[in-house]
Formats: C-alpha cells, sequence, structure tokens
C-alpha cells in the first residue's frame, strides 16, 4: 500500500550528509544544502501506481510526523504525512521513459517554505485493467551552495 510520505526529516538529512559526505559533511553543512530526487519511468506510458507530488506551499509544519524507517544495518527517518484538506497534488498522466520529475526532499534553509516534497505512488481509478506493471527509476542526490 503506497504511503504518503518525504524522504528526509530534520534529523536524518543531516544524518545521511555525514554517511554520504563523511569528513566534509561537518563543513559542507554550514551552508545551504538539498536533497534532490529525480525519478522516472523506465518505461511508459506510464499507467499503473503513477507519482503524486504535493506541492510543498500547501504543507504546514503538523501535516509532518516524523517515522522510523528500519533497515538491517541502519535506522533512518521519514515524514509520514498527515491528510489535510488544503494540500494540492499534481501528478504527470501517461509519463514516458523521456520525462522525469525532479523534486526536492530536503532544503537547509529554514526559511525556505518549500524544503520539502511529501509524494506518493496511487492507483489511478482511470488506468485501463491491462496496463503495463509500473517500473520507475530515482536518484538522490546532494547539492551545496
Amino acid at each position: 500500500m503506497p504511503r504518503i510520505h518525504n524522504d528526509y526529516t530534520e534529523a536524518s538529512a543531516p544524518q545521511r550528509l555525514a554517511q554520504v559526505m563523511g569528513d566534509e559533511a561537518a563543513v559542507l553543512s554550514r551552508g545551504r544544502y538539498l536533497i534532490v530526487n529525480v525519478w522516472r519511468p523506465i518505461q511508459g506510458p506510464l499507467q499503473d501506481m503513477p507519482l503524486a507530488l504535493c506541492d510543498a506551499r500547501s504543507v504546514v509544519p503538523g501535516d509532518l510526523a516524523a517515522a522510523a524507517l528500519v533497515y538491517p544495518d541502519r535506522t533512518g527517518e521519514t515524514y509520514a504525512v498527515h491528510h489535510n484538506p488544503g494540500h494540492r497534488w499534481y501528478y504527470a498522466p501517461e509519463m514516458t521513459a523521456g520525462e522525469a520529475w525532479m523534486f526536492k526532499c530536503f532544503d537547509s534553509e529554514r526559511a525556505n517554505p518549500a524544503r520539502f516534497a511529501p509524494h506518493t505512488a496511487f492507483d489511478d481509478p482511470t488506468a485501463p485493467a491491462d496496463r503495463r506493471p509500473r517500473e520507475s527509476i530515482e536518484l538522490r542526490t546532494l547539492v551545496f551552495y
């Protein structure tokens, strides 16, 4: 079952920065940094479980709740997202392999109102019954200012 989430939290983003960048993390975290996700279907047109993004400007802090993400070798944290009728959602119907979403999972700039991008996959009721199962790929990268 898909769940609405954001991949990083206030606590897990700096933790991930340290895991990836090691000793350099202390210096790099003094400036602004982002964690950006690039997501696309491997085959298209994508009709099965498309990705939906919530407009970050429609998310208020109380909508986000930290949730443990337990792996065999470490524990991370994501944000679960509470329902809010004020959320605005977007998706790209029938995305092709030549199209991609690029969105921020974390922005260290606390004054930025769009620091997180809640997202989920969803069962599109207008999709044909014989749709091809979704195959997708994502890349997460750190961006430093």
